[in-house]
């Protein structure tokens, strides 16, 4: 929760304003039944019509402030709740974008989806509600009790008794609900992470009329949400029956011995009225609590899950270059000196659980091992500054693990990851990846123009756009477009082809020039005419450019100036195509496989 008053904290002033608007109105609230009292009583066996209507006036002016105080607290608490929870959203996106590679793999993209979504909607109902229940509920309850208690002491004793059991049920019922409502937030998280692989994945679930299968999938993980949600909000329900029948007993015991005391003379007809409405108003008020208490649950649930991930220390911090070893190739642009590496495993993650974090990391490589499985073992390579590096081997090899080591997504284990002299754990990261172009194996095309998609809200020109395009042999079909780069994409590019869509991300990797361009299975798409093409004019007009190609194909890092075949995490093969082909036997029978298929 104190992630919550936190927050509230920045609008200390509008709160406590909307507070005092609530105090007011409900003391207002609580002069009614008091007036009517007094009416009834002192002012009608007068007979006087003027007191009368005097009198009644003022009952309305009270019930209009009541009205207007109350209204207008409403609004502005929403309001103030509005800019909370935006708040919180805001820093929780920041965070997340920054989280390292282990820690997003730790947490886990559905359960940042939800925390971004629900969990900050139920930080936002809470604010809205503290600001307005938890004033009046409070204020109406006490307030209440001290009013009854100077009209008449006897019937307050009725309402005593029923206080103390109502609040043991409410305290005891909240107490089991906060861990049932971190339970249904967990199960949310397993939710949104199975609709999302189905929405995404939507064309495979319907080539293969897997519909039904993913649909029973589906339902599996919303039925366990669903019982979690059934039981929580049960165990927090079961004070509201309690407390209907407290106060329909106390009612009719309050209209029994108020009846007695009336005929006795011991209290007039008018406090009976004004104590039924009181009654209510108190028993009301705890029944609010009751949901307080509900939404307390809910709220501190959500909190907790956002602020592990707010406070979480950003675990890649920036080395000094006293700290860190100076690779021996002066001359190399960059270079891998003996690096093992493996993705974190069981890592400790939200709601006290262990998240395998290995394998959504090395998703994109398809590498996929067992307990502490190694990913790399003692890769060395070196590369000068506008040479060319090309990455072949089998699906899951660790080819994609080099890139996100050199773009520091993740920390090595052992050995040394360097860039024009220097660690890559001394650069900040925006100087460190500002080096980079980079297409990555599943990239992402955004719902927006073809123009800012290449741009990506970078400082570059329209010409360099356009020449981005070119080379990247994105040209030929923006141009054919009725309007050209103002063509606005789908979700995801959905309205583009598979060669459309690497292309226009092959033309965002060029457009800033990039000291290091990162091509990881970027033209799988491309028919080899394409590809031979985008080849040649990376090469001639971005020759100032450290290009690494990660690829399946032969033809695409033929070329290249050197070429590291891989296997199981580790480097089998090094040199030259030409080198390669005398001295490595499996990329000879990648290359008579691939070159082989392509003259039949």
């Amino acid at each position: 929760m104190r992630l919550i008053f936190r927050y509230m904290g920045k609008y200390i002033k509008p709160v406590m304003f909307v507070m005092a608007l609530k105090l007011i109105g409900t003391v207002a609230e609580l002069m009614i039944p008091y007036v009517l009292e007094y009416l009834i009583d002192e002012v009608v066996p007068l007979g006087e019509t003027f007191r009368i209507i005097l009198w009644g006036c003022i009952m309305i002016f009270v019930a209009f402030l009541c009205w207007q105080f109350n209204i207008n607290a409403n609004r502005l608490a929403v309001e103030n709740a509005h800019k909370i929870s935006y708040d919180v959203r805001r820093d929780l996106f920041n965070k997340t974008m920054h989280l390292s590679g282990a820690q997003f793999d730790a947490f886990g993209l559905p359960s940042l989806t939800s925390r971004m979504t629900s969990d900050s909607y139920n930080v936002q109902s809470f604010a809205q509600s503290f600001q307005t229940l938890c004033v009046r509920a409070p204020i109406m309850l006490v307030g209440g009790i001290i009013v009854t208690m100077t009209m008449d002491p006897v019937l307050s004793g009725i309402l005593c008794v029923m206080l103390p059991l109502l609040a043991v049920v409410i305290l005891t019922a909240s107490s089991r609900g906060i861990p049932l409502y971190h339970r249904v937030q967990e199960n949310l998280d397993d939710v949104v992470r199975v609709m999302r692989e189905n929405i995404t994945g939507i064309r495979v679930v319907k080539a293969l009329c897997r519909m039904d299968y993913e649909s029973g999938r589906f339902h599996r993980y919303n039925d366990r949400m669903t019982a979690s949600d059934v039981k929580a909000s049960t165990v927090m329900a079961i004070p509201g029956p309690f407390m209907q029948l407290c106060l329909n007993v106390g009612l009719t015991l309050v209209v029994y011995v108020g009846a007695v005391r009336v005929n006795s003379g011991a209290m007039k007809p008018g406090v009976i009225l004004a104590f039924l409405t009181y009654f209510n108003l108190i028993l009301q008020s705890i029944m609010t609590i009751n949901r307080i208490f509900m939404m307390i649950s809910k709220a501190s649930a959500s909190a907790d899950r956002i602020d592990l991930v707010l406070e979480s220390d950003v675990d890649q911090r920036i080395l000094s270059v006293e700290e860190t070893d100076v690779p021996e190739a002066h001359d190399a642009y960059i270079v891998f000196k003996n690096v093992n590496f493996k993705y974190p495993h069981n890592m400790l993650s939200v709601e006290g659980k262990k998240k395998d974090a290995a394998e959504a990391a090395s998703e994109e490589d398809g590498f996929l091992g067992g307990e502490q499985e190694q990913c790399l073992y003692d890769i060395d390579f070196k590369i000068k500054k506008g040479e060319s590096l090309g990455i072949i081997g089998p699906t899951g090899c660790g080819k994609t693990t080099i890139v996100n080591l050199l773009m520091r997504f993740y920390d090595v284990e052992d050995g040394g990851v360097y860039i024009d002299g220097r660690d890559v754990r001394t650069y900040e990261m925006d100087e460190l990846r500002g080096k980079f172009g980079v297409v990555f194996q599943n990239d992402q095309i955004f719902q927006d123009t073809l123009r800012n998609n290449i741009s990506f809200g970078r400082s570059v020109t329209d010409e360099e756009i356009h020449q981005a395009t070119v080379d990247a042999m994105a040209a030929e079909f923006i141009d054919g477009l009725e309007d050209g780069l103002d063509h606005m994409a789908d979700i995801k590019g959905a309205n583009l082809s598979g060669g459309q869509k690497q292309r226009v991300l092959i033309s965002r990797s060029l457009a800033a020039n990039p000291d290091i361009l990162i091509l990881d299975d970027s033209s799988s798409a491309l028919d080899y005419k394409t590809d031979a093409a985008l080849r040649k004019a990376i090469f001639e007009k971005h020759s100032n450019s450290t290009t690494i190609m990660v690829a399946q194909r032969v033809s695409s890092i033929m070329g290249m100036s050197h070429i590291m075949v891989m296997d199981s995490g580790r480097c089998i093969g090094y040199g030259t195509h030409e080198e390669l082909m005398r001295s490595c036997p499996v990329y000879k029978e990648i290359y008579t496989v691939q070159m082989g298929a392509i003259a039949g």
